[in-house]
């Protein structure tokens, strides 16, 4: 899981780099931060098989919410990126090339 949870957050700031995104905190990530904290000190006050079910459980239930987010998004995204293809090329029909004569 850290291999693969390191891959995406290295994607991701690749991506806003790419993008030219600057992060920035919100309520959502300072939520989750929070959430976060709290989590690593219920876990550091356990041991053995209680510290493996709290950290499994803590895991399936943020991967559940985080899949649920992103299907959801996915048509957000899908819709976004449909209306700025149809921008695209209203865009590119409506310019004069030298080649074509418009």
């Amino acid at each position: 899981m850290i291999t693969d949870h390191s891959a995406v957050q290295k994607a991701v700031r690749e991506l806003a780099a790419k993008l030219n995104v600057t992060p920035a905190d919100s309520e959502t990530s300072n939520s989750l931060k929070t959430q976060a904290h709290q989590i690593m000190q219920k876990l550091h006050g356990l041991k053995g098989k209680e510290f493996e079910k709290a950290y499994v459980d803590n895991e399936v239930a943020y991967h559940k919410a985080a899949k649920s987010a992103l299907q959801g998004a996915e048509p957000l995204f899908e819709g976004h990126l449909q209306h700025a293809e149809r921008v695209q090329s209203a865009i590119e029909g409506g310019v004069k090339t030298a080649s074509s004569g418009k």
